[in-house]
């Protein structure tokens, strides 16, 4: 148990993880790793059930507090601990950093789960799974078969982005991005469609925080052949 208590419930290749470990690093926060294989299906054995009845990774124990959503995480985490604060004072660009957030967690992440993505290959093959997993990258990252009102990922930030997704400083778009932008490479998808992406991509390599909370960088990593 570390000094301050937090325990963080997480698999190694979970993107929603990927982000709380971010989020933690970022504001140095210790935390004691609780491994939860998704391969074993080990977030649907009853002791980890009790902790987050959904099973789902990642879940968050702060004292009695349990919490098992990456948006819920990291905006607990952004109220009570405001070093290194993920949510620019800017209005209009905190609200979209919450568009950013929103297009990957709705639009984006729910669709490559490893339940679905496992879903497709076991019944329709692994061809199929990779084009579902195509198909929906690309209306994330760029709205393809999209409105533009839509605006995807490579759109929206397109007249936004500094150094990182929303200005010069890293925030809380920042950390949803990473993570979903890792999980496109175990697919095979083309970066160089996406030129923003790919170069904030590139700028989170030389941040130790996004470095450190990288899949191959936790300690149940394992090479499971798909990376």
């Amino acid at each position: 148990m570390t000094a301050n208590g937090l325990q963080l419930y997480s698999f190694f290749m979970s993107s929603s993880a990927h982000t709380v470990r971010i989020a933690l690093n970022l504001k140095g926060l210790d935390y004691e790793y609780k491994s939860i294989n998704l391969y074993r299906s080990e977030q649907y054995r009853p002791e980890y059930l009790k902790i987050n009845p959904i099973g789902y990774v990642p879940a968050l124990k702060d004292g009695d507090l349990v919490l098992a959503d990456s948006f819920a995480i990291a905006m607990y985490l952004e109220e009570k601990y405001p070093q290194c604060p993920l949510l620019p004072q800017d209005l209009k660009k905190k609200a979209l950093n919450y568009q950013v957030v929103n297009v990957i967690t709705s639009s984006t992440q729910p669709l490559v789960r490893l339940p679905i993505t496992g879903f497709i290959e076991r019944n329709l093959g692994h061809d199929e799974m990779i084009s579902w997993a195509h198909k929906h990258y690309g209306k994330g990252f760029e709205g393809k078969h999209m409105e533009k009102a839509d605006k995807p990922l490579e759109i929206l930030l397109k007249d936004h982005a500094g150094k990182y997704a929303t200005g010069d400083e890293i925030s809380m778009a920042d950390i949803f991005l990473d993570p979903i932008i890792t999980l496109s490479q175990r697919y095979k998808v083309d970066m160089n469609k996406y030129p923003l992406l790919s170069r904030l991509s590139n700028e989170y390599e030389n941040v130790s925080a996004f470095v450190d909370a990288m899949p191959e960088n936790q300690p149940d990593y394992f090479c499971d052949g798909t990376s």
